[in-house]
Parts: C-alpha cells; sequence; structure tokens
C-alpha cells in the first residue's frame, strides 16, 4: 500500500469517508463541480463524464503528531500527514475522506517535518506498529487525544458546505452518513478481500479488508468511498420510503413523497465505476452478502409499482373524460 509519490511500504491504511447530498437544489455540472473542488491550485481536479460524471479533488495534506486510536492498551504515538479530499457523483452527491498508511516501525525519534512531507499521507509511529490493536482501535469511536480521521473530513465536508456555489437549498432530507475503513496487508501470493462489512448505529458502518501490498492506498480509498456512495443511496431510499406512509396516503401524496428517488437518485446505482480494476471483484462479495444490487433493485422495483399504481385512477379519470 503505498502512494505514486512515496515508495514507503505500509502494512496497513485506514480512512473514513462522509457521504451527504450536496446543498443545491440543482446539481452541478461538470465546469461547476471541479471548481467546487479545487482545493489547491497546483493540482486540477479530475473530472469524468462516462460511465457517469464524476469528480475527484486533489489531495490536501493535514500534519499531525498525537496518538493513534488502538485496542487493547496499546499505546501508539505517530507522526506525518493525513490525506484529504473530496468527490462529487453526478453533482449530486458529495463524499469527504481522511487517510493514511503506516509502515511496520518508525524512527525511535521525532524527525524534522520535511521527512514527513516527502512521505504525503504516512504515518510513522515510534518504534514498532501494533498492527492488530490499531486496526482494532481505528474502527471504533476515537478517545480524547487520539486522531480523529472523521473530523478531518467532516472539516472538509463542512469547507465544500459553505462555498458560494451552493444555495443550500436540498431537493429534499437526507442524513449524512459515515464508512470508516481499515485494510491490512494481504498475505504473500494472496489477493484483496473483503474480511467484514457492519451496519453500526448512528449511520455509521465499518469495513475490514486485506489488500496485496503493491495495492495504493488511493486505490483502496477509492473503493471505500464507492462502497460509502452506494451505502449512502440504499440507507437515502429505504427511509425515504419508510417515511412516504405507501398504503396510508395515496395519489398526489405518494408520488410527491416518491419523485425526488427518481428525480436525483435512481440514476446514480453503478457499482465500480470508479473503482481500481484490481479491487472491483470486491463487490461481488457484497453483492452476495449483504446483496447491495439485490435489495436497490427491489425498491426501485417498489418505487416503479408505486408510482404505476397511482396512474391508474388518473388514467380513469382521462378515459371518462372523453
Amino acid at each position: 500500500m503505498r502512494s505514486p509519490r512515496d515508495s514507503t511500504h505500509a502494512v496497513l491504511a485506514c480512512g473514513e469517508v462522509r457521504t451527504c447530498l450536496l446543498p443545491s437544489f440543482q446539481p452541478l455540472d461538470t465546469r461547476a463541480a471541479a471548481h467546487l473542488l479545487q482545493l489547491r491550485s497546483d493540482e486540477r481536479v479530475l473530472v469524468s463524464e462516462r460511465p457517469q460524471v464524476y469528480a475527484l479533488s486533489p489531495d490536501t495534506l493535514t500534519g499531525v503528531d498525537c496518538r493513534l486510536p488502538a485496542a487493547g492498551g496499546a499505546k501508539v504515538r505517530a507522526v506525518g500527514t493525513v490525506v484529504a479530499r473530496a468527490a462529487l457523483t453526478e453533482g449530486r452527491v458529495l463524499q469527504a475522506t481522511a487517510y493514511f498508511r503506516a509502515p511496520a516501525a518508525g524512527p525511535d525519534r521525532r524527525q524534522p517535518w520535511g521527512h514527513y512531507l516527502v512521505r504525503p499521507g504516512v504515518l510513522e509511529p515510534f518504534g514498532k506498529l501494533p498492527e492488530q490493536a490499531l486496526a482494532q482501535g481505528i474502527l471504533r469511536d476515537p478517545q480524547k487525544g487520539e486522531l480523529h480521521l472523521g473530523l478531518i473530513a467532516e472539516g472538509l465536508l463542512a469547507q465544500l458546505r459553505r462555498h458560494p456555489l451552493l444555495d443550500r437549498k436540498a431537493p429534499f432530507k437526507s442524513r449524512a452518513t459515515r464508512l470508516r475503513w481499515v485494510a491490512l496487508r494481504a498475505s504473500d501470493g494472496e489477493g484483496a478481500s473483503i474480511e467484514r462489512f457492519t451496519l453500526a448505529e448512528d449511520e455509521l458502518r465499518t469495513v475490514e479488508l486485506r489488500v496485496p501490498a503493491a495495492e495504493e492506498a488511493s486505490a483502496v480509498a477509492g473503493l471505500c468511498e464507492d462502497l460509502a456512495l452506494h451505502d449512502w443511496l440504499l440507507t437515502t431510499v429505504v427511509r425515504m420510503l419508510d417515511t412516504s406512509r405507501l398504503g396510508a396516503s395515496g395519489g398526489a401524496a405518494t408520488v410527491l413523497a416518491l419523485r425526488p428517488a427518481v428525480d436525483h437518485l435512481l440514476h446514480l446505482w453503478m457499482p465500480r465505476a470508479h473503482v481500481d480494476p484490481a479491487l472491483g471483484p470486491l463487490w461481488e462479495v457484497l453483492e452476495r452478502e449483504p446483496g447491495f444490487s439485490r435489495q436497490w433493485q427491489t425498491l426501485v422495483q417498489r418505487i416503479r409499482d408505486q408510482l404505476a399504481l397511482q396512474a391508474i385512477p388518473l388514467l380513469r379519470e382521462a378515459l371518462a373524460s372523453r
């Protein structure tokens, strides 16, 4: 797990993704999306229009010197930089990610900042890194004084939400979700795998991965962003159906409740559209259990059935008026 700009050999990578609806009544086009995500003047925003409109910001770095979350009472201090970036899908769904990777061991003494700046996105521990303890600790809520990747991601998200391009008039109500992830290095000769995916309370999801040492940390972050995006879509549409009171109301009320899903969300479902091909097969695991696309297709069919049912009385009225 390394960066294209750095040859540091990491034994794990960790991150958190925050996903939310863009606070704008109209989705942003590609030019506006690029303007929104221009976090640095020296690097351009990556924009693609196929198979869907997608924009990815340049990386930004946050310097840290603090304890890392670790299970079992392990005390781990690390110094380095955390990568943060943002993505916008179809001008509608905004994501912010913060992540880092760490080697098996670091220097016993703190180095000058120049040492860390030439290793972007790397946190070096003091001495040996307790990999398993850190992997377990990163998925729980950080304690006081520990690194909080979610706050870094949330800070970037808040910055983008205040951008003057946005009118702060979202077309419907929704909640943000959080996905925490940790990727340990796979054994030699083994491919990438998903060890565990968990739905926790308060819109929190956690995922544990194994990835080959040669896989770039940015690609792992991209996989987790894709997972977070589609989990947010499922969560949002399920909540939309739950609050629409299908069966208890009808006619215009049902159409109004379901229209945001049709107008803004149903066309966004496209797993693996922006995932590194080497990691794409991991989606097959999620399709088997918990069955992301099966659930999505069921929700889409339910919405279409309800809209068809509401159209029948209107058709009858039109025929009767002839």
